[in-house]
């Protein structure tokens, strides 16, 4: 999905990935980065070079905070704000390109979702058990 999904992002300028990070932004307002990398199920170490390349490009802005200097707050450009009007236009085309309803989409967008969420190792509430002490 993501391949088909590249050449309407190219019209935008970004990747996927920094699609993505946008995306929280603008349905979120300005986030920490820790926060950001929550959301986006990232690592720091993926999310601060992306966030420069976003900076660079002029679609967001990072800074420190006054009262916390170790929390970095990112948030959107003017740029970066215009970008979204961009991009549902963008979606619109994309949604043709597909040839799918949207309720079809929109189920396969929750399934996929219900299958991520499913997925892998569960945490498993567990009661600490008290060991006896051995005989000797």
């Amino acid at each position: 999905m993501t391949r088909l999904f590249a050449p309407f992002l190219k019209k935008l300028g970004v990747t996927y990935p920094q699609y993505l990070v946008l995306v929280v932004l603008w349905e979120r307002g300005a986030q920490g980065v820790g926060e950001l990398a929550s959301a986006l199920q990232m690592d720091l170490g993926t999310l601060s070079p992306m966030l420069k390349r976003l900076e660079a490009k002029g679609l967001v802005t990072r800074r420190r905070q006054a009262e916390d200097e170790r929390r970095v707050l990112v948030d959107l450009t003017p740029k970066g704000m215009s970008l979204r009007k961009r991009t549902e236009q963008m979606l619109g085309e994309f949604y043709c390109f597909l040839n799918l309803p949207l309720d079809e989409l929109f189920d396969l967008k929750d399934r996929l979702r219900h299958f991520v969420s499913s997925a892998g190792p569960k945490r498993i509430k567990t009661t600490p058990v008290k060991l006896s002490e051995p005989a000797f």
